[in-house]
């Protein structure tokens, strides 16, 4: 069942400076990019709603709540890949 408001993201200027840095860095994989993305766009001081920030990065709202629910959660940690199970590869 849909949640009927989505969790409130309040960054620090240090937080929203360490996803912009993420953001600008050639070397930070494109997943986390899009993660770092979503969290700054859902913090900004007018609380868009997981459609509008999915309308304004062209992805699902689904994929915007989980990785808000994740930050809002686990900090900047929540934004990586969790373990996979199963064999480690070569």
């Amino acid at each position: 069942m849909p949640r009927p408001f989505a969790s409130t993201v309040d960054l620090t200027a240090e937080q929203r400076d360490t996803l912009n840095a993420l953001v600008r860095a050639r070397s930070t994989p494109q997943a986390m990019v899009l993660r770092c993305r979503i969290v700054l766009s859902a913090s900004q001081p007018e609380q868009p709603t997981n459609q509008q920030v999915a309308d304004a990065l062209d992805c699902n709202r689904h994929t915007v709540g989980q990785w808000r629910e994740r930050y809002v959660a686990h900090g900047l940690t929540g934004l990586q890949d969790a373990p996979r199970s199963g064999r480690p590869r070569r």
